[in-house]
């Protein structure tokens, strides 16, 4: 299991990095989502989550889940999506001054 997650985490990085490196918008913006994907699958599965464990140590609790770790991951979901709602505003607005979706603003020839 823990080789299956670790290649899932690798293929979105792989394919965020791709996506950022491209010239048109709507690629960067999917690669920001893949790469944001990937780091929350990151922080999610160091937490050693138990499954059956309570949350909360108490008195009588030998193994609990830590929740720092869902945490982050909730915290990471709410800016990325922040994020990329601003990101997609960014673009719409450079497609309306520039007329194209180029990150560079400029055609290809």
């Amino acid at each position: 299991m823990e080789a299956l997650i670790a290649l899932l985490i690798g293929v979105l990085t792989m394919c965020g990095v791709y996506l950022s490196l491209r010239n048109r918008t709507f690629s960067v913006v999917l690669g920001l989502t893949f790469l944001s994907y990937a780091v929350n699958l990151f922080l999610f599965a160091m937490g050693r989550l138990t499954i059956g464990a309570p949350p909360i140590l108490d008195n009588s609790a030998t193994n609990y889940a830590d929740p720092l770790p869902q945490a982050l991951v909730l915290t990471a979901i709410v800016i990325s999506f922040a994020m990329t709602a601003y990101v997609i505003v960014l673009a719409l607005k450079s497609r309306a001054d520039l007329g194209n979706d180029h990150v560079d603003g400029k055609e290809d020839d």
